[in-house]
C-alpha cells in the first residue's frame, strides 16, 4: 500500500510541474529562491490578475496575512493573522519563506530582525507576507528574480539578492542612491 501511494504521489508531483512549466507565471515565480512548482502554480492560479489589487497590504489582506485591527480613538491595536483567504496558499508561503530564507541574504536579514523583535511565529508569517508581496510583484510587473533583485539595488544600495554580492554593508546602506 505504501508503495503505491508513493507511486501516486510522484505521478501527481509530475502533473503539477508539468503544469507549472506551462504557465508562463509560474515559470516566472520559480525562479525566486525558495519557490517550487507547487508554490509558484498554486499563486499564480489564487492570485489571477495580479493588477487587481493596488498594493502588497491589499494582496495580503486577501490572503489572511495580515493582522487584524481593532483600532479606536486614534490608538492602533494589532492582533493575531486575519486567516481570511486560502489556508493552502498561505501555508505554502510559509513552507517556501522559510526555504527562502536560507537562500536570500536580504530576507535573512529581514527575517533575524524579526526573530529578534517579535519572536518565531512572527517572524515567520512576516516573512511570508515579505515573499507573497514580492512574488507578487514579479507577477504584476512579469519579471523573473533577476530582474527584481537589480530593481532593488537600483532603489537601495546594499540589497542583495541570492548569488549576488552585496554591494555596501554600512550604516546608510539603506538609503536610497542619487
Amino acid at each position: 500500500m505504501y508503495k503505491k501511494m508513493e507511486e501516486e504521489i510522484e505521478t501527481l508531483t509530475q502533473q503539477v510541474a508539468e503544469q507549472a512549466e506551462q504557465r508562463s507565471g509560474a515559470r516566472r515565480l520559480m525562479t525566486h529562491p525558495g519557490v517550487g512548482p507547487v508554490t509558484a502554480l498554486a499563486t499564480d492560479v489564487f492570485l489571477g490578475n495580479p493588477k487587481r489589487f493596488l498594493d502588497g497590504k491589499a494582496l495580503a489582506s486577501y490572503v489572511g496575512i495580515i493582522p487584524r485591527e481593532y483600532s479606536s480613538g486614534g490608538k492602533q491595536r494589532f492582533g493575531g493573522v486575519t486567516k481570511q483567504g486560502s489556508p493552502l496558499l498561505r501555508f505554502l508561503w510559509c513552507e517556501a519563506g522559510a526555504h527562502a530564507v536560507r537562500r536570500d541574504p536580504e530576507l535573512k536579514r529581514f527575517y533575524r530582525r524579526k526573530l529578534v523583535q517579535k519572536g518565531l511565529g512572527k517572524a515567520r508569517v512576516a516573512v511570508a507576507r515579505k515573499l507573497g508581496i514580492r512574488l507578487w510583484i514579479m507577477l504584476r510587473d512579469e519579471i523573473d528574480y533577476e530582474e527584481f533583485c537589480r530593481r532593488g539595488q537600483k532603489q537601495q544600495s546594499g540589497a542583495a539578492c541570492a548569488g549576488m554580492l552585496e554591494v555596501g554593508n554600512g550604516a546608510n546602506s539603506h538609503r536610497p542612491v542619487d
